[in-house]
Order: structure tokens, then C-alpha cells, then sequence
């Protein structure tokens, strides 16, 4: 069975670890920092901790004033407050001037569960990419979000970087070759290419896990980088397996794979199909039984495989 592991829990200890490097780390959250687990952070290094209460805007706000000053800030709460709440200050105060501002946000997507459609963050990858100057980062699993975290630190900009609430199956057991821009190829194959990132990367596999025993030799590609997307990684695929099929715990309009689907028009055509959720709002429920409805599961993704290759 595969492993559990949280990407939150990994995020505060990168973080800490980055913290004892480079004093010029500062931490921001908005009263929730034992959720996002930035309170590791907060009682090593207090006086680099700022809580700024539910006062979002505010938050990024400070942030934006902090990286002006040299400082590195990492501003932290969920997903759906991020982005919502603060997108004014994140487009005047962070992405028009530059600034270098982490926006890393735990409770993305639907997998938030129970707490329903008020803070399933299922927008937010639309808007941060819809923002100048942003890097917008999924990463897939714990060791991913290490490397992550690590990277966007010695990146010079902002960056909005989406984390789950729930622990998530382990896919780099051992390293993870992670840079900025650039996909990593899980798995090789020649018929079709599964795009994935976050959750749905574990998933992804599982689906080509059961394709294969169908004879269906199926390509993974972990696109965690979602601006600035890795075009040739795209082209490549297009060209290389001939369809393409994109999965994303996130709304269909403006997501990965309505970026994926401009690079695959642009440079090799090929037929294509997008998973992730439609044009609607979830609701209260199971993590697993909410992914399920939505069709975000790997017997779903394997499904619709099938029938983008039955169609030739």
C-alpha cells in the first residue's frame, strides 16, 4: 500500500530548515498557522513570525512591504483565501512590482472535504496565473514540496505555490529531480500521455498502472510548474504518443490543462481530453467521495483513456 505522507508537514520543515540559512526568511500567516504549520517556524524563530489575523489582504499587503525591504517573505493560510480574499493585493502590490513574495497556501482543491464549497479552493491556479510575473506551483507529494519550497526560496519573484490539507500518497519515494519550468516524465510511454499534477499525479498513475495491463503503454507527466509551463515537454508528448489527457483538482476553465491545450494547438495538434471539475461548485463531503463525483479518480481517468483512443 502506498505511503501517506503531508506536504504540509514537509513545507514547515523546509521551511525551518531555510529559516536557519537565511535570516532574511520571514513567515507571515493569517491566524491559521497551526493548519498550515507554520507555527514550526513561529517557535524557533518568533521574531521572524507575523501573525496577522483574518486579515488576508492585509497579510499579502505586509508581505509586499517586507520583500521591498530585502526581506524574503513566505505568506501562508488556505487556498481559497489566498487568492479570493487578497487578489487585489497580490495583483497591485505583489505582481505588478516584481516583488518577491512566496505565497504558499495549504487546503487546495476539493480535498478539503467537509468544510464545503466555502473553502474549496478550486479557482485559485486560474487566478495566480492569471497574474504577470507569477510562478505557480502543484507539487505532487511530500518530497516534491521540499524541493519545491527549497527552489522558490532562491527564485527572485513571486510565487504561488498550492498544497492539500490531506496527507497524500507518496510518488518520489527516494529523490525528486524538481526545477522550475521543467516536467518530470514518471513514467515513459507511446500510446498517450496522462498530464498531471498535485493529488491527481498519484492517480494519473494508477490509471496507466491499469491501462497497461490493457496493453495501453501510457506516458506520466508530473507538470507541478503550471507557469511557466514546460512546452516542450507538451510538444514532446503530443508528438511522441499522439493524444493527451489532462488531469487537475481544479476548475476546467483556466486551469492546467487549458494551458496545456494553447501549447498542444500552437505546436503539434493532437487529440485531447480534460479532467478536473466542471462548471460548478462541490460540496460537503468525504474527500474520496467528493473526487469520486467529480470523476477524479484513476478507474475514471483510465475510462476516459480509453475512450479518447476508441475515437482513434
Amino acid at each position: 500500500m502506498t505511503p501517506l505522507l503531508s506536504a504540509r508537514d514537509a513545507y514547515a520543515r523546509t521551511l525551518l530548515e531555510l529559516g536557519r540559512e537565511n535570516e532574511d526568511i520571514v513567515v507571515l500567516d493569517a491566524d491559521l498557522s497551526e493548519s498550515t504549520r507554520t507555527s514550526l517556524f513561529a517557535a524557533r524563530f518568533p521574531e521572524r513570525h507575523f501573525e496577522m489575523g483574518i486579515a488576508e489582504a492585509n497579510m499579502i499587503g505586509t508581505a509586499a512591504g517586507l520583500a521591498s525591504c530585502g526581506k524574503i517573505p513566505f505568506a501562508s493560510t488556505f487556498a481559497v483565501f489566498a487568492t479570493c480574499r487578497a487578489f487585489d493585493q497580490l495583483r497591485m502590490s505583489v505582481a505588478y512590482p516584481k516583488l518577491n513574495v512566496k505565497v504558499v497556501a495549504t487546503h487546495g482543491g476539493i480535498t478539503v472535504g467537509e468544510d464545503g464549497a466555502s473553502h474549496h479552493a478550486i479557482e485559485d491556479v486560474a487566478l495566480a496565473c492569471a497574474l504577470p510575473n507569477f510562478v505557480v506551483i502543484v507539487p505532487a507529494d511530500a518530497k516534491e514540496t521540499e524541493k519545491a519550497v527549497d527552489a522558490i526560496a532562491r527564485h527572485v519573484g513571486p510565487v504561488y505555490m498550492r498544497l492539500t490539507r490531506l496527507a497524500v500518497p507518496v510518488v518520489y519515494e527516494q529523490s525528486c529531480d524538481f526545477t522550475i519550468g521543467k516536467a518530470i516524465t514518471v513514467r515513459d510511454g507511446k500510446d498517450v500521455t496522462i498530464i498531471a499534477n498535485g493529488i491527481m499525479l498519484s492517480r494519473a498513475l494508477g490509471a496507466a498502472a491499469v491501462l497497461g495491463q490493457d496493453g495501453i503503454s501510457t506516458r506520466v507527466l508530473d507538470m507541478h510548474t503550471v507557469k511557466p509551463m514546460d512546452e516542450v515537454a507538451v510538444e514532446k508528448a503530443a508528438r511522441e504518443t499522439g493524444a493527451i489527457v489532462t488531469v487537475e483538482e481544479h476548475l476546467l476553465h483556466g486551469g492546467m490543462g487549458s494551458i496545456v491545450a494553447r501549447a498542444v494547438l500552437e505546436k503539434a495538434p493532437v487529440p485531447m481530453r480534460f479532467i478536473g471539475i466542471r462548471d460548478r461548485y462541490s460540496r460537503s463531503g468525504k474527500p474520496d467521495q467528493l473526487l469520486e463525483m467529480h470523476g477524479l479518480t484513476a478507474p475514471s481517468i483510465a475510462h476516459t483513456v480509453r475512450e479518447l483512443l476508441a475515437q482513434g
